[in-house]
C-alpha cells in the first residue's frame, strides 16, 4: 500500500517513508483491518449465503469508508485539535460520555485482538498440524517489544507489509484455484449458492449497519482521517481504497464458493452446519508443502501487522481517552500486556471469527447512532446523558427482542453474543441489528425527556429560568451573548459553560463545553 508521505497533518507521529501520492493517507486505512481473520470470515459467509452474501459483505466493508470522507471534515472543523473520535465526544458531550465511548472502543479492540489471534492459531493448526498456542504467545511478545520501542511509527511501517501480504495471498489463492482445484459442475446448481436467499437479503441491512458503525470505534481509522492534509486528499484516497478493498474482499470471499463447488467443504445449512471458515485453507492445502509453508509465514506476518495496529490503538485510547496522557505511557503498555493474557486464553477457545466480528458490530450499532445525533446543529440540546443511556439501552433492547422472539430469557441473553450465528431461516440476528440502533435512539429520547423534566422542575423549585434548551453562544455586532440565557457576555469574555473557538463552522459561533446532564 502507499505510504503516508507529506500529506499528513501530524508528521512527527508518522514514519519517514517516501511520499508516493497526496491521497495516500487513507488508502492504507482499511489495511489495518486486513488481518488473517478475513481469510476465515469472508469465505465462511460465502458458504452460508452464496454469491449474494459475498457481494453484500464486500460492498458493506468498502463503502463505509466514505463515511470518514463525509464526517471527517465535519468533525475536524468542530474539533480542530483532535485526532480521534473521543476528542470530539469529550468536547461535545463531556468527560463521562467520552469515557463511555472509550470503554466501548477498548472492548471492540479487545475482541478484534481475540479474533486475530484465534485466526492465526487456526491457520497454524490447519496447515502445519501443530498447536497454535506457542505461535500466539510469540506473536504477542514480539509485537509488544517493537510497538513499545517504535509506537505508531513502526505500526504504520508494518501496514505496508500487511498490504503486500494480502495481495500475495490473493495471488497464491488464485493460482491454487486455477491450477490445482477441480470444480465439480454438478455441485454448482446443487449448492444453491448462486441463488438469492433469506440471509442474503437480511445482510443487505445487517452488514452496512454493522460495519459502518463498527468502523467508528477503531482509533487507527480516525488517526488516518484526521491526518489527511486536505478534504480533497481524503476523498480521493478513500475512493481508491474502496475500489482496492472491494476487489480484494470479493476475491477472498469467492474462495468459499469455489471450495464448496470443488467438494472440499460441504455447503452450509440449518440441518448440516459446518465451519465454512476453513474454505480458504482447504484450497491452499492442495498446493505443494513448500508453498503451504510460505502461506503460513505470510499469514503469521499478516496477523502480526494487524495485531500491532490493534495493540497500539489500545495503548493510545487508554492513554489519551482514559488518563488524558497524565499517566506514564509505560504503565499503559504494561496494562495492555496484562490484557493480552485473557486475549490469548479466549482466542484459543474462541467461537467462529465471524461471530466475534458480529459481537463487536452489535455493540457499535447500539452506541454510534445515538452518539452521531450530536453532529447536527439541530440537536444542540443533545447531551452525554442521552448518549450513555441510549447506548446501554440499545443493548438492553436486543435482550428484550430476544426474550420476545425466542420466548426464553436465556436465549435472549445469548442473542447479545449472537450464538445463533448467521443461519438461514432465523430472524434473530436481523432483529438484533434492528433493535440495537432503533432501541438506542428511543432510549436516548427517553433519557432526554427525563433530563428535561428533572431540570424543568428543578428550575421551578429554585425559581430560576429553565434554560436547558438554550442555544449556544452567538456573536452579534462584536458582542457575545447567550441566546435565551440569563447572562450577557460583553468585551469578548466568555464565562462558565462556553468557550470561544475561532475554528467554528461559521464566523461568530462560539462553541459550548460538553455537558453530560
Amino acid at each position: 500500500m502507499l505510504a503516508w508521505g507529506t500529506c499528513c497533518r501530524y508528521p512527527k507521529f508518522l514514519p519517514f517513508l517516501p511520499p508516493h501520492h497526496p491521497c495516500c493517507v487513507v488508502l492504507k486505512q482499511r489495511c489495518v483491518a486486513l488481518g488473517s481473520a478475513i481469510l476465515f470470515a469472508y469465505p465462511q459467509l460465502a458458504t452460508i449465503s452464496g454469491v449474494q452474501g459475498v457481494i453484500v459483505y464486500a460492498l458493506s466493508s468498502a463503502l463505509p469508508l466514505f463515511a470518514f470522507a463525509w464526517l471527517g471534515p465535519i468533525i475536524r472543523k468542530k474539533c480542530p485539535q483532535g485526532f480521534v473520535l473521543t476528542e470530539w465526544t469529550r468536547q461535545r458531550y463531556g468527560d463521562a460520555a467520552a469515557l463511555f465511548l472509550s470503554f466501548m472502543t477498548l472492548v471492540t479492540l479487545f475482541l478484534y485482538m481475540v479474533s486475530e489471534l484465534s485466526a492465526v492459531g487456526q491457520v497454524v493448526n490447519m496447515l502445519a498440524g501443530i498447536d497454535g498456542l506457542p505461535v500466539l504467545i510469540v506473536e504477542c511478545i514480539i509485537t509488544t517489544i517493537y510497538t513499545s520501542l517504535g509506537g505508531f511509527k513502526i505500526s504504520f511501517f508494518t501496514d505496508n507489509i500487511q498490504g503486500t501480504m494480502v495481495m500475495a495471498l490473493v495471488i497464491i489463492a488464485t493460482i491454487s484455484i486455477g491450477v490445482e482445484t477441480k470444480i465439480d459442475t454438478s455441485l454448482i446448481e446443487e449448492s444453491g449458492l448462486l441463488k438469492g436467499n433469506l440471509l442474503g437479503w437480511q445482510l443487505v441491512y445487517i452488514l452496512p449497519v454493522a460495519l459502518l458503525t463498527n468502523s467508528f470505534f477503531l482509533s487507527h481509522f480516525w488517526l488516518r482521517t484526521f491526518a489527511s492534509k486536505t478534504d480533497r486528499d481524503l476523498w480521493t484516497g478513500i475512493s481508491l481504497a474502496v475500489v482496492a478493498i472491494l476487489v480484494i474482499f470479493v476475491l477472498v470471499g469467492c474462495t468459499g464458493l469455489v471450495a464448496v463447488w470443488a467438494g472440499l467443504v460441504p455447503g452450509d445449512d440449518l440441518e448440516n452446519p459446518v465451519d465454512g471458515g476453513i474454505a480458504f485453507f482447504a484450497l491452499l492445502q492442495q498446493l505443494p508443502n513448500w508453498v503451504v509453508g510460505i502461506v503460513i509465514v505470510m499469514s503469521v506476518t499478516l496477523s502480526t501487522a494487524a495485531f500491532d495496529s490493534f495493540q497500539t490503538a489500545m495503548v493510545t485510547s487508554a492513554s489519551n481517552d482514559l488518563f488524558r496522557n497524565r499517566l506514564n505511557i509505560w504503565w499503559i503498555r504494561a496494562g495492555v500486556v496484562v490484557i493480552m493474557v485473557p486475549v490469548v486464553v479466549i482466542a484459543i477457545r474462541a467461537p467462529s471469527i465471524l461471530q466475534i466480528y458480529l459481537i463487536t458490530d452489535l455493540v457499535s450499532a447500539a452506541t454510534i447512532p445515538v452518539l452521531c445525533l450530536g453532529l447536527s446543529e439541530k440537536f444542540y440540546f443533545w447531551r452525554g446523558f442521552e448518549v450513555v443511556v441510549g447506548g446501554l439501552g440499545g443493548l438492553f433492547t436486543v435482550f428484550l427482542f430476544g426474550l420476545v422472539y425466542y420466548q426464553d430469557a436465556q436465549k435472549g441473553a445469548e442473542l447479545l453474543l449472537l450464538q445463533q450465528g448467521l443461519f438461514t431461516g432465523d430472524w434473530g440476528c436481523f432483529g438484533a441489528f434492528v433493535a440495537a440502533p432503533v432501541g438506542g435512539i428511543l432510549w436516548g429520547f427517553g433519557a432526554l425527556g427525563l433530563r428535561l423534566s428533572i431540570q424543568y422542575f428543578s428550575a421551578k423549585r429554585k425559581e430560576v429560568r429553565f434554560d436547558a434548551l438554550d442555544k449556544p453562544f452567538v456573536v452579534d455586532g462584536g458582542q457575545q451573548q447567550l441566546v435565551g440565557d440569563t447572562q450577557h457576555v460583553d468585551s469578548g469574555v466568555l464565562r462558565d459553560e462556553a468557550i470561544a473557538d475561532d475554528s467554528s463552522d461559521a464566523p461568530g459561533i462560539a462553541k459550548t463545553k460538553g455537558k453530560f446532564f
